[in-house]
Parts: C-alpha cells; sequence; structure tokens
C-alpha cells in the first residue's frame, strides 16, 4: 500500500538530476518562488510509463489521483494532500517533499532513503511531468500531471513524445480513470457536511 502512495507522488525511484536532461521538447528548471507559486493548487494525476515491471504493476493499480500542493516558500517544501482511487475506494494520506531548488528535483525520505524526482515542464502551461531514472533503461519512469482531470489531445502528445523520445514504449504507458474517481465525489460530500453544521 506504502508503494502505490509512493508512485501517485513521485513513484519513488532513483532519479536523474536535471542538468544531465536531454528532452527537446521539456525543460528542466531551477525552481524559483514563482516556480514554487505556479505549482500551488491541485492537479491531477493523468498517466504514467515506467520500465521496471513491478512499479508498473502498481501504477496500473491507481484507478484516479489528486494532489493539493501547499508549497512552504521559507522551508523549500511541499505539503501534499493526496487522494487516490484503488479497489474503488478513496484513501487520503499527507507528506513533506523537499525542494532542491538549483539542480529542479522534489525529494521525499522513505525508510531512511531519499528519493528523487525531476520537474520537467512541458509546452503546456498547465501540465508537468516527473522524470525517474531517466539514465537507468532498466527503471525508466515518467509520470504526468494536469489542472484538470481529463488529458486532452495536446497532453496526451506531449506526454506520449516525451516518453518516446526516453525510450519508453507504448505498452509501458498506463492512464487512469476518472469515471473511478471515489475521492471527488467523498470530498465534495465532506464539505457540503461541513457547511449544513456550520451555524
Amino acid at each position: 500500500m506504502a508503494l502505490l502512495g509512493a508512485l501517485a507522488v513521485l513513484s519513488l525511484l532513483p532519479l536523474l538530476e536535471a542538468h544531465n536532461l536531454t528532452l527537446t521538447n521539456l525543460t528542466a528548471i531551477p525552481l524559483t518562488n514563482a516556480t514554487l507559486e505556479w505549482l500551488s493548487g491541485r492537479w491531477f494525476f493523468l498517466g504514467s510509463a515506467f520500465r521496471n515491471p513491478a512499479y508498473k504493476q502498481a501504477a496500473e493499480e491507481i484507478q484516479a489521483a489528486f494532489f493539493d500542493f501547499v508549497p512552504n516558500l521559507a522551508e523549500d517544501t511541499i505539503l501534499v494532500r493526496d487522494y487516490q482511487t484503488m479497489e474503488d475506494k478513496c484513501i487520503h494520506n499527507s507528506t513533506n517533499l523537499r525542494v532542491q531548488r538549483e539542480n529542479g528535483t522534489l525529494s521525499k525520505f522513505e525508510g531512511g532513503v531519499e528519493h528523487l524526482a525531476v520537474l520537467l515542464l512541458p509546452k503546456n502551461s498547465r501540465s508537468f511531468m516527473l522524470g525517474f531514472s531517466l539514465e537507468d533503461a532498466q527503471n525508466l519512469g515518467l509520470s504526468f500531471y494536469g489542472d484538470k482531470p481529463h488529458i486532452t489531445p495536446g497532453q496526451l502528445e506531449e506526454f506520449q513524445d516525451a516518453a518516446t523520445v526516453l525510450g519508453l514504449l507504448k505498452t509501458e504507458m498506463t492512464y487512469v480513470d476518472w469515471k473511478k474517481d471515489q475521492c471527488g465525489p467523498l470530498q465534495q460530500q465532506q464539505g457540503q457536511d461541513k457547511e449544513e453544521v456550520e451555524p
């Protein structure tokens, strides 16, 4: 279960430093206050591509997921509240990510190990990708997020192009099914219940 949660946020694989990135249609940049403020808010997990079969299988078990990012600019952290639908149930967790501004990475400690993801910004201004183990052909990975729960044709093309440039195959790509989302309706119901209780 912990592996599935980690995959939804960062996939928790060893990752490439941003300055080694050679993708022509993506930009890895140092993280500024403006970048972190841009990341603030709700993001939807749209798809992923993983070479490692175990991680690919774990990603396929995530039916839908969305995240609320709350950056703390002074401490270089991001509070992440994640909502995942797995086995037709909503699972909610919170975690903190460390921000490494200079090399454009986000990281999380788990089990005494720091796991890194490089933040990649495609041309679409309301989406981003996280790159994983980009120089390790056996553990290569890419995950994709947007500001809306449904992937557009342009976003799909950007993701598939980036994955192809990395050498990932279409058979290694998986996408979420927002028709199966259990967290959005649950969150809306909780908000309505809270409003009814308040005087």
